[in-house]
This record gives structure tokens, sequence and C-alpha cells, in this order.
């Protein structure tokens, strides 16, 4: 079995789906001929052919209203936003079309589209090519809000996406497009949506996370371990719907918790997660939640960008500071 990098993974999750489900296609700026700015679709339209892999103008509002009308007609669209900083004029048609049409007819249409955008910072690009905005999906209902942090968890979760019948926000942290390979069977099989993965068992305190930032909590654990403190780690992965329940279940047990990410601190999703644990766990806790997050700035250039990104260093100083408590 190969082992390959996330980007590789979502290429290979959307060309597994093409080649078994007539019905999907992929559209956005240039992921035909070029295979998209980061080469997520390479290969596709040869492939499958330019009615199925659709390069579209460069106008983001047109990609966003042709994705919603083809939903609605039996088509499952998979449209690509370059970058996540780009999103924003699809914004009109995500909220006010695609995620309201199921309620709107009650029932009689569905849109079953998926949205991809390479998300976050950390590859010295400019500010709308490094945006972490995915908080603001998260107020829309009717919408699920994805974002995988693995190779093995973009090809499933994708597929998933896919499949679903409501419309999804599928965000991929571009800063580990390329940063590492592990082995992801090409077998079809979707990983569930509306679940956190546990990818660290333990005792001490929780540290919650998505995206990019699952990499450095995880070494903030690592990190924390060889201090003799064990730390269990949980990546989202769906950030809404948000399984609270797997969240609220370790909390119990470790009686702290860290949220990490890397959108700005206020009204960052880690404040619903912090406000839930407020409401339903406040006997559970031994200290006040801590939140590691990107700042209310907009990101800077590069030359500063790490910096406002969250770093293992302050992951593990937060977790410290539940512990003195």
């Amino acid at each position: 079995m190969a082992q390959i990098t996330l980007i590789e993974a979502v290429t290979q999750a959307l060309a597994w789906e093409m080649a078994h489900d007539p019905s999907v296609v992929v559209l956005g700026e240039d992921v035909g001929v070029n295979g998209g700015v980061f080469r997520a679709t390479q290969g596709l339209q040869q492939k499958f052919g330019p009615e199925r892999v659709i390069d579209t103008p460069l106008d983001e509002t047109t990609i966003a209203g042709l994705t919603v009308g083809m939903a609605t007609q039996g088509i499952k669209p998979v449209a690509e936003a370059q970058f996540e900083g780009f999103i924003y004029p699809m914004m009109e048609h995500i909220a006010c079309h695609a995620a309201r049409m199921r309620n709107r007819t009650r029932g009689r249409l569905h849109v079953p589209a998926v949205w991809r955008a390479p998300w976050g910072g950390g590859i010295r690009a400019p500010e709308h090519h490094s945006e972490a905005n995915e908080h603001l999906f998260t107020n829309i209902p009717g919408l699920r809000v994805v974002m995988p942090s693995s190779p093995a968890r973009a090809y499933g979760l994708l597929l998933a996406a896919i499949r679903d019948p409501d419309p999804v926000m599928f965000f991929e942290p571009k800063r580990i497009y390329r940063q590492y390979k592990e082995e992801v069977p090409d077998d079809g099989e979707a990983l569930p949506l509306d679940v956190c993965f546990v990818l660290r068992d333990g005792q001490d305190v929780t540290l919650v996370t998505w995206g990019a930032q699952v990499k450095e909590t995880l070494e903030a654990a690592d990190a924390l371990a060889q201090e003799g403190i064990s730390a269990e780690v949980i990546d989202l992965a769906t950030i809404k719907p948000l399984d609270f329940d797997t969240i609220a279940e370790s909390v119990a047990r470790t009686h702290r918790c860290v949220i990490v990410h890397e959108a700005p601190r206020t009204a960052g999703f880690g404040a619903e997660i912090a406000a839930r644990l407020a409401e339903h766990s406040m006997f559970d806790l031994y200290a006040p939640v801590e939140r590691v997050t990107g700042y209310d700035t907009h990101i800077p250039l590069f030359r500063l960008e790490m910096k406002y990104l969250p770093s293992v260093q302050r992951i593990v100083e937060a977790a410290k500071r539940t512990l003195a408590v």
C-alpha cells in the first residue's frame, strides 16, 4: 500500500467517487487543465473529461450559484475555491440558498454539494491566501463544516462529504498538504461525519483541536508527557455538527481542557466549545478552560506568520496553567 500526502488523498477520494458515481462533477478555477492551484485535481479532467471536470471563469459568485443549481437537479458538484479567503463572494449562494434549500422547500429539494477550499496560514502567502474563518460557517444552519488533519482522514471524510445529501464546507489545511505521508487504502471506505477522533488517550488534561493544529497539539502532548503530564488529544474533524459528547466524556476524566485553533480568538469556534463546557461540564472542571488561538488581527505577512499561529510552546504553557489551579 503506497504512502500518500493529504493533497494526494484528496485527489484519490475525488477520483474514486467520480469513477463510482457518474453524478459527481468537479468545478472551479483552473481545476481542469492545470489540476488546481495546489494540484488537488491533477489528472481528473484527462480521466473523466471536461464535462465532469469543469474549468470555470474567475468568478467565485458564479461558481457558487452554478453549484447550487446543479445540486438541486440531481448532480453532486464538488466546487473548489482556490483559497479560503476567496470564498466570501460565494457566501450569498451558500448561506441564502444552499443552506436553506431543504427547509425552504420542506424537503422537496436538497443540495448535495461540497465546497472545498485550501485553508489557513503557514505557507508564506498574502492575507486572502491565509484565512482561517471556519467559524463563520458554523453559525449558518443547514451547513456541515468539516476539516481533515491527516491523509487518511482527508480521504475518508471527503468521500463522506460527497455522499452527504446536504451541503458541506470542506476546508483543507494547506500547511500540511505535503508535510507528511501515511498509508491510505484506496477502497472507497468513508469515515463517519459528525464525530470527533480521539488521537491520544490521557488522564490529566484534554487538548481539543482541528485542522493543521493537530500536529502542534500532538507535539505538545509529547512534550507534556516528558514532564509526566498525560494529555488526551481530540481532533474535531467535523466542526459542525459538534460531537460534544466525546469532549464532555474526556473532560469528565481529565477535569481540564485546552482548546487550540488558528482562527482569531474572539467568536472563534473554541468559544462555542468553552461555552458548552460551562453549561454542561462545570462541575467536572477543576480549572478554567484555556484557549490557544490566533489573534484578533488579520494574519500577518510571512515574517511574523509563525508567531501568529498556535505553537507547541503556547499549548504546553496553557496546559500547565490548567494544572496549576
